[in-house]
């Protein structure tokens, strides 16, 4: 196997550290998360506490300073254990990074530290029943008022991850409907502000123990001065939004990555107990092969990924590049994932096996964060043969 050279000895630290935070925090409850749809509210300020979230925040905000790698570190430790009802990635790597980079320094003061101790649960509002992987095509408008006090924001939003739990939801909406793509804004708008109703928690495929929600949004009247980034930033939302899809489809692909790598592992481990005809499993030479091509596989999905997270580091990831990881991991997942549930036999269809939550979890990757289709798409406008 390639040794990794993306991490240091401290980043190890902390994967180790926050590893014993699953083992003890995390995983003796994500069963019963699973059962009840939502992960328990004591785990954000636990994970906060202990400095595990917004790590990448300056540290007069409330974080740690850190670079990218500890969140890296981070997503793989969680991908590996199986526990995807946690969404720490999207409120420390997606929710944070957009109030860093466009909102005011009023901004940044008031709702990063609340982020960073785990006071506040952070989501992002993008899709709408009838606009998904398109964001130009959403409907859910922020109209200024006269007197230019406030938006009033009309329009519902679904699959919001973190979307139940959510104290701060960054809503896009269109600020000016006539103008399209450049009539789009992002708006802070926090729980309790009349008019913003949640509705039921989705139950979902996969990942049973995120709270994915349905939000709604009634003349909903949002101050002035919650326009992220302030006057200098309406009708900039949407640019704001491609900027900062590179990082957030290299996170899908970090989870694959991780993910698929724990599935197969367990399933070696697997396959040298169960014995079939008298032998195990891995004695076979359908099974052998299978875990090879598999491991061949992810290894080279591996130096890809963290090939990108070099890139992300140094600012140079581009759009196409990363649709790349987050399109060719994902697929990838999901073949890993079929292919180990089927040597587990019937026991790798049985939720007490990880190899089955794994498998339910791993579909989603494909569709959200833009789906396959739309990264192939971006992927081949970069090499001038856009469409329409």
């Amino acid at each position: 196997m390639i040794e990794r050279t993306l991490f240091q000895s401290d980043h190890q630290t902390f994967a180790d550290s926050f590893r014993r935070f699953i083992d003890k925090e995390i995983t003796p409850h994500h069963a019963q998360w699973e059962e009840q749809g939502y992960v328990d509210r004591e785990v954000w300020r636990k994970a906060g506490a202990n400095g595990f979230l917004c790590m990448t925040m300056p540290e007069e905000y409330g974080g740690a300073g850190a670079d990218k790698r500890y969140s890296i570190a981070q997503m793989e430790e969680i991908a590996r254990a199986g526990c995807s009802g946690v969404g720490f990635g999207l409120h420390s790597e997606i929710v944070a990074p957009y109030i860093l980079h466009y909102g005011t320094e009023e901004q940044k003061r008031k709702y990063l530290p609340q982020l960073a101790d785990g006071s506040m649960v952070g989501a992002i509002a993008m899709s709408e029943p009838a606009a998904g992987s398109d964001l130009q095509g959403i409907k859910t408008t922020a109209l200024l008022s006269a007197d230019g006090s406030h938006y009033v924001l009309n329009g519902s939003k679904t699959f919001i991850t973190n979307g139940w739990h959510a104290d701060l939801v960054i809503v896009v909406a269109k600020t000016d409907p006539a103008a399209g793509a450049k009539g789009t804004s992002l708006l802070l708008v926090e729980r309790g502000m009349p008019g913003f109703e949640k509705g039921q928690r989705l139950k979902k495929v996969g990942m049973k123990a995120q709270d994915t929600s349905e939000l709604f949004f009634d003349n909903v009247k949002v101050p002035a001065e919650n326009l992220l980034g302030g006057p200098a930033m309406q009708g900039k939302g949407f640019i704001g939004l491609m900027e900062q899809l590179p990082w957030e489809r290299l996170q899908i692909a970090i989870g694959a990555v991780a993910a698929a790598q724990a599935a197969i592992d367990w399933t070696v481990d697997y396959v040298k107990e169960r014995k079939v005809f008298g032998q195990p499993v891995a004695a076979f030479q359908n099974t052998r092969f299978t875990l090879a091509e598999l491991q061949t596989e992810v290894q080279v999905a591996r130096v890809f990924v963290d090939k990108c997270c070099e890139l992300i580091l140094e600012g140079k990831l581009d759009t196409q590049t990363a649709s790349m990881a987050k399109y060719w991991t994902s697929d990838l997942q999901c073949k890993v994932m079929d292919e180990c549930v089927q040597l587990f036999g019937g026991y790798g269809y049985m939720w007490e096996y990880p190899i089955a939550r794994a498998w339910a979890d791993a579909r989603v990757q494909r569709i959200y964060g833009g789906t396959n289709e739309i990264m192939k798409e971006v992927i081949t406008r970069g090499m001038g043969l856009g469409g329409r």
